[in-house]
């Protein structure tokens, strides 16, 4: 098992603290730094900044939203990427949420398992530089019976193949994920139930594909907190989780809040979606059960995190992506050092 880090969103106040941190990840042999995006940084540009001041970790997307790009313009980008950074470029790609989808990008929620494997066929056509022509139900390039013409992309990437992840939650998009990607982008996730609401479906379309699970890269994100008050650990991510389960999409489309429910949360997932969506925040973020942050972040002593990696090993987790918490650089670097000598630890690298 491998190291990652996430920086989350850009422009929180924390931006020079950000690329420290992933100089920091790069001099400790982290495998890979992503970057996120939602409706206020972009991802490719932070991407950039922080390839062109690092020399040995590959920078990725978590994610690139498939509703802001026409897939053409992602395989530019993605191309782009691999070119400056020297072949250190992962794209991540997700379908967003209803609410950013069509009030963001004024793009229509819709079919969002259609929409993925076509953007996802044409850019890796694309990537391979031969002239794009593609036919399906949301993209026909040319345009017929226009003076659109099939193009090639000039753009060399360093790498025949840029590793390419979709963020998947639910069960359908886990399947298509296994079948079509190279790896999977997961959040909220459990060790203890990592199989049975993610693994299970990510096997099941590889081999759909006629592949293993061998060399797919199962990825998880998960927030990291040292010290002895696990307790009070957890109370720092109520927001965090609370803004997930309760806020993200609307009361009928919040696939994480689904997940809490599929982990056996169903009455404490109603009961933050209910106090969020009436305005309660706070009351929101004291309903989520100590148990469902305990499981889905690091918290505690080093040989407490050693122990919950061993369980991610043991449940397929292949890169396990690190967002260390800290108020000040210094505790987020002191979090970062503590990841890795979690590891070595566990025993699992």
């Amino acid at each position: 098992m491998r190291l990652g880090i996430n920086l989350g969103y850009w422009g929180a106040g924390m931006d020079g603290d950000n690329l420290a941190v992933a100089q920091e990840a790069d001099r400790l042999g982290y495998d890979v730094c992503w970057a996120a995006e939602a409706y206020g940084s972009d991802a490719p540009t932070v991407l950039s900044w922080v390839a062109a001041q690092t020399e040995r970790i590959d920078v990725g997307s978590a994610i690139l939203q498939i509703p802001a790009r026409q897939p053409a313009m992602t395989a530019m980008t993605a191309a782009t990427l691999d070119s400056l950074s020297g072949g250190r470029f992962r794209l991540g790609l997700g379908v967003s949420g209803p609410q950013v989808s069509e009030g963001w990008y004024g793009v229509k929620f819709d079919k969002p398992l259609s929409r993925t494997r076509e953007y996802v066929e044409i850019v890796r056509k694309a990537m391979t530089r031969e002239r794009l022509t593609y036919e399906g139900e949301h993209w026909t390039l040319p345009l017929p019976g226009g003076p659109g013409k099939p193009i090639k992309l000039t753009v060399h990437p360093q790498r025949e193949h840029i590793p390419l992840y979709i963020a998947a939650i639910g069960p359908k998009n886990l399947e298509q994920t296994g079948e079509i990607a190279d790896g999977a982008l997961l959040i909220f996730p459990s060790a203890d139930h990592l199989e049975e609401t993610a693994v299970k479906y990510l096997r099941a379309g590889r081999e759909k594909a006629g592949k293993t699970m061998d060399g797919f890269d199962v990825c998880p994100t998960l927030p990291l907190a040292v010290g002895d008050d696990v307790t009070g650990l957890a109370d720092m991510f109520r927001p965090y989780t609370a803004l997930y389960v309760g806020g993200m999409g609307s009361r009928k489309q919040n696939f994480y809040n689904q997940l809490a429910q599929r982990m056996g949360y169903e009455k404490e997932a109603a009961e933050i979606q209910d106090k969020y969506l009436s305005g309660d925040k706070a009351g929101a973020a004291a309903a989520v059960p100590h148990q469902l942050i305990d499981q889905t972040a690091l918290l505690g002593s080093v040989e407490r995190i050693a122990d919950r990696m061993t369980a991610y090993a043991a449940a397929g987790v292949t890169t396990l992506t690190l967002s260390p918490a800290g108020f000040t650089l210094d505790e987020r670097i002191a979090a970062l050092r503590a990841g890795t000598e979690a590891l070595e630890l566990a025993g699992v690298a």
